[in-house]
């Protein structure tokens, strides 16, 4: 099922933005203890913050993508597989995040710390993945009949019949 443009668009900036951060990080943050530790630390602080203020917009993306995309392809039985591990390991990096910030233990952290960081890294194959064999799975008479979910649409409030007799 074929995502409308705009949450497409925002979706994969959103990502994007996530595995862009994450990778700085991940270079920045062993050479806070060089001799020129104290930008490294800047950098990675930086990145640390920007990746859980977009690690926010993900969750209210994903949020959207549970009954409109997730709910519906499921029910229609179109990349199961995919959109298993697709869920799986966005379901992995939200509890590996709370892990981040709330693990009080230096061994428990680190092992979060590996598992969110070979996640996170594997993510984007599994979403580009996912695309793919949605893309191939829709029949070429599906393609030119489908239509992209219209996200005002549905957002707008659900309007019954027995409310238009009360305006």
């Amino acid at each position: 099922m074929r995502l409308d443009r705009g949450l497409r668009v925002w979706t994969y900036a959103t990502f994007t933005a996530l595995l862009v951060t994450g990778a700085v990080w991940l270079v920045a943050d062993p050479f806070k203890t060089s001799d020129d530790g104290e930008s490294w630390q800047a950098v990675a602080a930086t990145m640390l913050m920007l990746h859980g203020i977009t690690a926010m917009i993900a969750l209210v993306l994903l949020g959207m993508l549970i009954p409109l995309h997730v709910g519906r392809s499921w029910r229609t039985g179109k990349n199961q597989i995919s959109g298993a591990a697709m869920m799986a390991a966005n379901a992995i990096l939200v509890a590996t995040a709370s892990g981040l910030y709330y693990a009080g233990s230096d061994l428990l952290r680190a092992v979060v710390v590996d598992v969110h960081v070979a996640i996170g890294i594997v993510l984007p194959a599994l979403l580009a993945t996912h695309v793919i064999l949605g893309r191939r799975t829709r029949s070429p008479v599906r393609q030119a009949q489908s239509a992209p979910v219209d996200m005002p649409a549905a957002l707008r409030a659900v309007t019954f019949s027995e409310d238009r007799g009360s305006r």
